[in-house]
């Protein structure tokens, strides 16, 4: 099967659109809408009110480090991944070979396969920076813990433990939110793992992807149990 070289130029273009489109979509779709981040920040304020009123916080803490070490494990594997991909630098024409004889597959330079290693590159780049920063801000988030204000303490008001939950849970969220961003990044790198074989389903790869997304964000079915028992206020 034989492709324009425009072709791969607008599936290049098209996977750029849909990842920033859906993105800038998202965030603006959050703002108004139910969704897992607002649901989940409204959890994440009453786990830190729940915080507040405990003496000993050791579980909180362990909790933390537990998200700590699961954006821990995703940031190493995207350094692998990026090692990886190096490597195949050296490998080109054997891995060329290999794709070339699958049905469907299309005839490909060596300098556009470089660039599509690039772009696999790139995006994993993109991820460990997302995770790495995801992990400092949950530390942050510990030390917050270890700063409020304890249950026993009398001259805390109540409005300055509820502003403390409130923050520590915002930072919490942010952390979550650039986690996201990373594993958002592994999804669509799947997709660019199919440009390799055809710029056609490359594209076609890409809108799955974002309708996976966006299903699984505002209409999935753990977000229906999550709003099960109360509407959470989207302002918050």
């Amino acid at each position: 099967m034989n492709t324009s070289p425009l072709i791969d130029i607008a599936a290049l273009a098209w996977f750029l659109l849909a990842w920033m489109g859906y993105t800038r979509f998202a965030k603006k779709r959050c703002a108004t809408t139910i969704c897992l981040a607002s649901v989940m920040h409204m959890y994440r304020q009453q786990w830190m009110m729940q915080m507040m009123r405990r003496e000993h916080r050791i579980a909180d803490m362990s909790a933390i480090a537990s998200l700590e070490r699961s954006v821990a494990f995703f940031g190493s594997s995207a350094l692998i991944i990026v090692a990886g991909l190096l490597t195949l630098l050296g490998y080109i024409n054997e891995a060329m070979a290999l794709i070339r004889n699958l049905p469907l597959s299309v005839p490909q330079s060596e300098l556009l396969w470089e660039a599509k290693i690039l772009l696999l590159l790139v995006i994993f780049v993109y991820a460990f920076f997302k995770f790495t920063w995801s992990m400092r801000q949950n530390g942050f988030a510990t030390a917050l813990i270890g700063a409020a204000p304890l249950a026993e303490d009398q001259s805390v008001t109540e409005g300055e433990r509820q502003d403390a939950a409130e923050r520590i849970a915002r930072v919490i969220s942010m952390a979550a939110h650039h986690f996201n961003f990373g594993i958002r990044s592994y999804y669509f790198a799947l997709a660019a793992l199919v440009w390799f074989w055809n710029p056609w389903i490359f594209m076609a790869a890409t809108a799955l992807v974002v309708y996976v997304l966006y299903r699984r964000e505002f209409h999935s079915s753990v977000l229906k149990t999550l709003m099960s028992n109360e509407r959470p206020d989207i302002r918050s």
